[in-house]
């Protein structure tokens, strides 16, 4: 290494330093050191010059139409009143804002924070893959490489579970999943995101871009689409035989069977196969919308909450590691939904006598 070199990383290494002690001393920790006593006494929280004090409303905020956002503008309020001062305070109008919560019980067309980003998530999506095949060449540039390096490292991974045969059918849906999922989990680390909304005062009161994975409804949606999809090529790669695997009608003719023979052992084994086995395996499949929806929703929320508490603590360079830790937990969240999703689709085109031998 040159003494050029050496010189150039002595000094990136002091001014990251340098980054690092001024994200102490402005962030929330530094800012204890210099706080007033009557703060201290009062049991506020300590707040740097740069960052303020996180809030994170867990519902998605009204963007459009106007009137809906004022509506969530007052909601916003009276809720801040009632945690300040108590529910005595407030007026009979704050009250009944509080308790219908921050969207009216009519029927609204509303655009939040979260469709908005799903919407960028997808645009985004779209553009990649179209400019990346709109020109192909043979000899391709950088933006066609990295395409067909993503189509081809998505089809492996299919191919690997289904086999080539089938591979071709369930890519479309399982390459969406991921790369939706994991676009929503990147583009909402953005700096953009929490930069950018309406104001009151000083403060950004809702936010018009937020991360769509922390509406329990993207989340929800998505667990909808993987079970119609399941449910459809169980019934299209089996037909009504599908159905066996619920309603476990053989099990049933061959414990009575047993049982009219006095093997009441095999007769036990067979009826416990269609009164509990075959019902269980039906709840399991209800299930998987509850646990596919939380998991995403908890790991996306608590992601979002990570990233707003490390900078309100310690600005700047300390931030880094939470944002490589997030680009990893959003890879990983994509690949878990579209590979459970994956998996049970492949449990679905299996024939359930096939399967129990």
């Amino acid at each position: 290494m040159g003494s050029g070199a050496k010189r150039f990383t002595l000094l990136a290494i002091i001014f990251v330093f340098a980054l690092f002690v001024a994200g102490l001393m402005t962030g929330a920790i530094g800012a204890v050191f210099y706080q007033s006593d009557e703060d201290k006494e009062a049991g506020l929280t300590a707040e740097g010059p740069f960052i303020p004090k996180p809030e994170v409303h867990l519902p998605a905020q009204t963007v459009f139409p106007k009137s809906e956002r004022e509506y969530y503008l007052e909601f916003l309020e009276a809720e801040e009143k009632e945690r300040e001062l108590g529910e005595e305070a407030l007026s009979d109008h704050e009250r009944a804002l509080v308790d219908d919560g921050p969207f009216r019980g009519n029927f609204t067309i509303l655009i939040t924070n979260t469709l908005l980003s799903s919407w960028l998530a997808s645009l985004l999506l779209i553009l990649l893959f179209v400019l990346g095949a709109r020109k192909a060449k043979l000899v391709p540039g950088r933006l066609q490489t990295f395409v067909e390096l993503a189509i081809e490292g998505l089809l492996k991974f299919v191919e690997g579970v289904v086999g080539r045969q089938r591979a071709r059918m369930l890519f479309p849906v399982i390459a969406t999943i991921f790369l939706f999922v994991m676009f929503n989990a990147w583009i909402g680390l953005l700096p953009i995101y929490p930069a950018i909304g309406f104001m009151t005062g000083d403060h950004i009161q809702i936010h018009l871009l937020r991360p769509a994975g922390t509406d329990m409804n993207m989340p929800l949606a998505l667990a909808l689409v993987s079970f119609v999809f399941v449910e459809y090529l169980g019934f299209r790669m089996l037909g009504i035989g599908y159905l066996t695997k619920f309603v476990r009608i053989g099990s049933l003719k061959r414990g009575v069977a047993d049982l009219v023979r006095l093997r009441f052992l095999g007769a036990f084994q067979n009826l416990l196969d269609f009164f509990f086995v075959g019902p269980l395996e039906a709840f399991s499949e209800l299930v998987r919308l509850i646990s596919f929806t939380f998991r995403l929703f908890g790991n996306m929320t608590a992601g979002e909450i990570l990233v707003l508490v490390s900078a309100f603590l310690v600005p700047f360079i300390a931030t880094i590691g939470v944002y490589g830790l997030e680009l990893l937990v959003g890879f990983i969240q994509a690949l878990i939904f579209a590979g459970l999703t994956l998996v049970f689709a492949a449990i679905a085109m299996i024939p359930h006598d096939a399967e129990a031998h």
